[in-house]
């Protein structure tokens, strides 16, 4: 992994993991190395018989605001940057131990779906969600049209992706998208609750208990990803892209030209 780190881990010793995207000045958006070391941290975490729960949260009251768009390797394509990104979705999605997200503040984009992407999703009442990839001129990754659609059924899942609207934590937990919801600053201590009751199981067990949830509720998951890193490869190269991550730089409304 590079020096500047961008994801944090610590180990207490009983098996639980703390997974901490750590860049709390840009509300933990992740840059492309973050996402490569993401998908680092979670493969070394896989192969590890003493990790037995990972707790992922954000540092300075943000979960994750999703990707960078700032900027990153100018040489990187499109195709290239959502490799990068579907490999730290896989991994977490497909680690053998649990996870739990500790939500706060911002979950938006591919950090609304990195939340989706645990096994439990916890999240403080002041916490708030966004599908914003259309308001940013790019279509739902990170997982998110087979997360929404598995989850919500179509037409629910149109609407957070059309709109890509802030919605507060009461609401997505409505949605069934979070598994509960406490008081602000709560988060983490209620993961490390259940983190606990979880140590507590068989993990070979809960392991395949997962494994097969997943495989029953997945059909065309894989399938799922690999359409949308090539509709992101197509939404990458737009002027409308260009001007949306200006516009978001520049703090004003975009105006987009469909091209």
């Amino acid at each position: 992994m590079s020096d500047n780190l961008v994801v944090l881990v610590e180990r207490d010793g009983s098996g639980i993991v703390t997974v901490t995207l750590d860049r709390p000045d840009t509300k933990n958006s992740v840059p492309r190395a973050g996402w490569i070391e993401l998908a680092e941290v979670f493969g070394d975490i896989a192969g590890r018989a003493d990790d037995r729960v990972v707790v992922l949260t954000g540092a300075g009251g943000d979960f994750c605001s999703g990707s960078d768009l700032r900027g990153g390797d100018s040489a990187d394509s499109p195709r290239r940057a959502m490799r990068i990104v579907n490999a730290a979705l896989l991994a977490v999605r497909d680690l053998p131990q649990p996870t739990i997200a500790a939500v706060s503040g911002v979950a938006a984009g591919g950090g609304f779906n990195l939340a989706l992407a645990c096994d439990l999703a916890i999240a403080e009442e002041t916490a708030r969600f966004s599908q914003i990839f259309a308001r940013r001129g790019l279509s739902v990754d990170f997982g998110g049209t087979w997360f929404l659609t598995h989850m919500l059924g179509l037409h629910r899942a149109k609407e957070l992706a059309f709109f890509g609207r802030m919605l507060p934590a009461a609401d997505v937990h409505a949605l069934g998208l979070l598994n509960k919801v406490v008081a602000e600053g709560e988060a983490l201590a209620q993961a490390y609750e259940w983190a606990r009751e979880l140590l507590a199981l068989a993990p070979l067990a809960l392991s395949q208990t997962k494994e097969m949830l997943n495989l029953a509720a997945s059909g065309s998951f894989h399938d799922s990803v690999l359409r949308e890193a090539a509709a992101q490869n197509i939404n990458g190269t737009t002027e409308d892209t260009r001007e949306a991550i200006r516009a978001f730089l520049e703090k004003r409304d975009p105006v987009f030209r469909n091209r």
